[in-house]
């Protein structure tokens, strides 16, 4: 969700809508489908998933927590990012919203090994967090490309309480993410829009600034920015050649 004081149109990202989330502002919306149900179903899907839960629960964790701290295990003296060096995802296993706009697009994974344990399993889904934030720098440099000046990203929902996916979010976009106090954004946002229309508040901006707190602001870790470069190299090849695969099909 990008607001800006004039109009923007950007292709494949929805909008721009006028005062639909800040009054007085422009609204772009760009969006990747079903993110936490991919992450679902690359781990859930794992010959390892079984012996997850088992570990998970003996440690009162969920499968995410304990994935999160497996990583940090087998990670030992590099950054925890680099386990994917040789594991690459496209995340459009239910098509490209935004900013491809491309319902035919399918996901790609390139780098499986036989082996199947819980290291793989980690490994796996740490590159499919890591192809979500991929896909949100792709959008970024869509909108930033039509006229956007893009340079915080503001994270809220189920997905920004994985310290995982928003460390990968700040590293792949090298960006600030900053995420609110309270957990439940939307309640507050909710709040915001009912305290405005009881007039206690004269704006949805006085409102939001009375009412809202930043909690926690997490940093890019500007040292691994070469490799983060390389996989978004790597993730734009990916659908590059997905569509050179397609065309040698379809080829009469």
């Amino acid at each position: 969700m990008g607001i800006s004081k004039d109009p923007i149109f950007v292709p494949g990202v929805w909008g721009p809508y006028f005062s639909a989330m800040v009054p007085g502002f422009w609204l772009n919306e760009g969006g990747q489908s079903v993110t936490g149900k991919l992450i679902d179903h690359m781990v859930e899907g794992h010959a390892a998933f079984p012996e997850l839960q088992v570990k998970a629960t003996a440690r009162c964790q969920s499968v995410y927590a304990y994935l999160n701290s497996h990583l940090d295990l087998i990670k030992k003296a590099q950054p925890v990012g680099f386990l994917t060096v040789d594991l690459h995802v496209w995340p459009d296993f239910h098509g490209n919203r935004s900013p491809l706009a491309d319902l035919t697009l399918k996901g790609m994974v390139t780098g499986l090994k036989l082996s199947q344990d819980l290291d793989d399993l980690a490994i796996l889904y740490l590159a499919t967090v890591q192809a979500i934030a991929l896909g949100t720098r792709f959008i970024i440099e869509a909108m930033e490309a039509a006229g956007h000046s893009i340079s915080t990203l503001f994270l809220c929902g189920g997905l920004s309480k994985n310290p995982l996916f928003v460390q990968m979010h700040a590293d792949i976009t090298g960006m600030p993410v900053v995420l609110s106090q309270e957990v439940e954004s939307v309640l507050v946002g909710a709040a915001i829009l009912g305290a405005c229309a009881s007039g206690d508040f004269a704006s949805v901006q006085e409102a939001m600034a009375k009412m809202s707190k930043v909690g926690k602001v997490v940093f890019p870790r500007l040292q691994d920015k070469k490799y983060y470069d390389k996989k978004y190299q790597v993730f734009l090849k990916l659908v590059e050649h997905q569509k050179e695969y397609l065309a040698i099909m379809n080829d009469n």
